[in-house]
């Protein structure tokens, strides 16, 4: 996991999406274009939490989000999310 010069605000929480599933089960391989955004990560950053909620979630921990949760970010050619905590669907 890289260090990251992004310290997100408030309740946000900065995740790298893991790489998306390029089998199936049985053994065949999915194509590029059938494949679907992967809706688990791994926390890179986290905000310092509302004035009236702290954060649950801590970096390093894997997390399963919604599919369209997030806002999504390009730095130093790494493909990250930003999103409220409250996106975050569990922690596994």
């Amino acid at each position: 996991m890289a260090k990251v010069n992004i310290k997100p605000l408030a309740d946000r929480v900065l995740i790298e999406p893991m790489a998306a599933e390029t089998k199936t089960a049985s053994g065949l391989y999915i194509p590029d274009t059938a494949k679907e955004k992967p809706q688990k990560g791994k926390v890179v950053a986290v905000g310092p939490g509302t004035k009236d909620d702290s954060v649950t979630v801590k970096v390093g921990d894997t997390v399963l989000y919604g599919k369209y949760a997030g806002t999504e970010l390009k730095l130093e050619g790494t493909d990250y999310l930003m999103m409220r905590e409250s996106d975050i669907l569990a922690i596994i």
